[in-house]
């Protein structure tokens, strides 16, 4: 099994020793997503955490009525899990589902936990962690709020360019906030 992809993500993070990285690596355990399977339903409670080495998968919301709504694209690398309801119990509100095949490393996310009680330096990582999804969490917020539908089209074509290849259009117009003939007047205008 070849961890390296997730060894090096984490060294950006912050920069862990071979000796946590051993009692680390053994925890992680490759596993395949097909495409439409869900790495977490929504309702359920969270148990894992994984590392997606290749693919993407679609973090989304869904209303009482029905309509989803698309919160966040993963694309390789990246760590994928239901936050919420592994620190509060809760169950998900966040369903995350594969838009491909993917290919990622799950672990155990209280035996993770419970290392960072004997390696101190797995408690800087998962801070390093928090604080890059609390910073794309904000840019997001900011983009809905402060951006027009065709500056956000434009930055997730920049963020995402195989995404508009892979999925429907109705899915990117969930998760740029409008509706699917919206985002085709966008499209058209954009190429012209």
């Amino acid at each position: 099994m070849d961890l390296n992809r997730l060894k090096n993500y984490l060294n950006t993070v912050h920069r862990i020793g071979e000796t946590t990285w051993n009692v680390l690596a053994p925890l992680f355990v490759k596993k395949n997503l097909i495409k439409g399977e869900h790495f977490i339903k929504i309702g359920s409670y969270a148990k894992k955490i994984a590392f997606l080495d290749e693919g993407y998968l679609r973090g989304y919301y869904r209303h009482l009525d029905g309509t989803e709504y698309n919160k966040h694209f993963f694309k390789s690398p990246a760590f994928i899990g239901g936050y919420s309801s592994l620190v509060t119990g809760n169950p998900t509100q966040i369903g995350q589902e594969a838009l491909i095949d993917c290919v990622i490393y799950e672990a155990s996310y209280s035996k993770v936990i419970k290392l960072s009680n004997s390696y101190p330096e797995l408690v800087w990582l998962f801070k390093g962690l928090a604080e890059q999804f609390l910073v794309q969490k904000e840019y997001r917020e900011i983009q809905l709020v402060l951006l027009e539908a065709a500056e956000r089209y434009q930055i997730f074509r920049d963020e995402f360019p195989e995404l508009e290849q892979i999925i429907p259009q109705y899915q990117i117009a969930a998760y740029l906030g409008v509706s699917p003939t919206q985002l085709s007047r966008i499209r058209k205008k954009m190429t012209q």
